[in-house]
């Protein structure tokens, strides 16, 4: 099985590239690249980054996962670009892929082998948490127009495990009909090449997005260091 991590990505709402930014003595995509280096189930990975980046992400990878490297590559203006590109660079007799944002450093080997496990049964699987906040519903006018109940409602994590087969097929029909969806997941829903099956996630899995969250990834990094020493 092959995991792609999207580490591609210019870091608009952080002001900076977000994935070699230092985090607690590494940089944040190595974080995720030692996770999964040593999950199991994973036979070989592929990188994805920016072009300027990819010789530092190429050292970092090596250093991290050289047995399991199987490429780095340069992603594309959009998610879903990088992504398609990580897929065409898989390996060709590969049946599964998980896919992991390298902005992401915290997730598990735990989090991966149960998304996969999830995977083979549905086609397709996220991670995910539930919602803790009210959702509203709100008009271009910002006026509440109604409130969703959020027993319901979860927010999509990666990893996310595809077969392959199911995954390829949702990336065709998207760049055929020019559908772009804000994760890969998504696509597998609006092609209909499998049903998503949610596997619950970690509070502590955030996306690296904003100054915010790299406080917090800082504040999690020193909790677990603590409770481990």
């Amino acid at each position: 099985m092959t995991a792609i991590v999207a580490a591609a990505g210019r870091g608009s709402r952080l002001g900076v590239r977000k994935q070699l930014l230092d985090l607690c003595g590494k940089p944040i995509v190595s974080w995720c690249l030692d996770v999964i280096a040593h999950c199991r189930c994973i036979d070989d990975v592929v990188v994805v980054c920016e072009p300027d980046e990819r010789e530092e992400c190429e050292r970092l990878a090596r250093a991290t996962c050289a047995s399991k490297l199987r490429a780095v590559v340069t992603g594309g203006d959009r998610r879903q670009d990088s992504v398609l590109a990580g897929l065409r660079a898989s390996m060709p007799d590969a049946d599964y892929v998980v896919i992991h944002d390298g902005a992401r450093p915290f997730v598990t080997e735990d989090m991966v082998d149960r998304s996969l496990a999830a995977a083979r049964i549905s086609g397709a699987s996220i991670v995910a948490v539930q919602v803790k906040d009210t959702i509203k519903q709100v008009s271009e006018g910002g006026v509440v127009t109604r409130s969703l109940p959020r027993e319901t409602l979860w927010a999509a994590q990666t990893p996310q495990a595809f077969s392959v087969d199911a995954i390829v097929r949702a990336y065709t029909a998207a760049e055929a009909e020019g559908f772009v969806a804000t994760d890969d997941a998504m696509l597998v829903e609006w092609a209909g090449t499998g049903q998503v099956s949610v596997v619950e996630g970690s509070y502590d899995n955030l996306k690296i997005t904003t100054p915010d969250d790299l406080i917090v990834a800082e504040q999690i990094v020193r909790r677990r260091t603590a409770s481990s020493a």
